[in-house]
């Protein structure tokens, strides 16, 4: 498995600054930001009003997510708190610039593979992965992906890269642009090379013993993968 270069301890900061940016302009253009959103509004008639709903964002990178889902729940009058952790400190560095003071986002650095050692079953509501777990060989992948469903009480959202030709065109023309830097065009063309086909990533998550899995495919490059629990707290 080729490695993306923004995973070393000691990338750039100011490459990684670039890279996460790029993340967030796919995240924000290409379906991945609005995914996860169009997944909530759905579920948001049914969310208790006596405590906050909670979501467990794992390898947040810039916590571009978690904070469009906050600014979106405030807005529609929701109380929704996103417990955000990516085990990078440069990365989650950046994050706390780009976010701000946003107190219903709490940053947390954490290696993913250590979820139950720092939080109890059912945590959460929900717990989900943005464009993390391709980074992952497949035992990890299962790995985080049953602690996920442990933590979360309504529903585990795997939303990360289709593997396919789509992709593959699209990521080279994001990348064209001159001055495109390095880590950027590497860990672009890398990611897509190791995202997940729809069967692929359905066999993980029942492999990893996710039940009523549902996967939706979002622009012919993006997936979500929902795996919802019988019973909702």
């Amino acid at each position: 498995m080729v490695p993306e270069l923004m995973d070393r301890p000691d990338a750039d900061r100011a490459e990684l600054a670039a890279s996460l940016a790029f993340i967030r302009m796919v995240n924000r253009r290409l379906g991945g930001t609005a995914a996860l959103l169009r997944y909530l509004r759905k579920q948001a008639a049914a969310w208790p009003r006596d405590r906050p709903v909670r979501l467990l964002d794992v390898g947040t990178g810039s916590a571009d997510i978690p904070l469009a889902v906050v600014q979106w729940a405030a807005a529609a009058g929701h109380d929704f708190r996103v417990t955000a952790i990516d085990l990078h400190p440069t990365t989650l560095e950046l994050a706390r610039e780009f976010i701000g003071d946003r107190p219903e986002i709490d940053l947390v650095q954490l290696d993913a593979l250590k979820l139950m050692d720092h939080f109890q079953p059912g945590a959460f509501d929900y717990a989900h992965a943005g464009m993390f777990l391709h980074h992952l060989p497949d035992i990890e992948v299962m790995t985080v992906l049953r602690m996920m469903q442990r933590l979360a009480t309504r529903a585990v959202i795997w939303n990360d890269l289709l593997r396919n030709l789509v992709g593959r065109l699209g990521i080279r023309l994001l990348t064209l642009k001159r001055g495109t830097p390095a880590m950027v065009r590497h860990d672009g063309i890398v990611s897509v090379a190791k995202g997940f086909t729809r069967a692929e990533a359905r066999h993980l998550a029942a492999r990893a013993g996710l039940e009523n899995i549902t996967v939706r495919t979002h622009l012919l490059h993006r997936f979500t993968l929902v795996s919802e629990m019988a019973a909702a707290r």
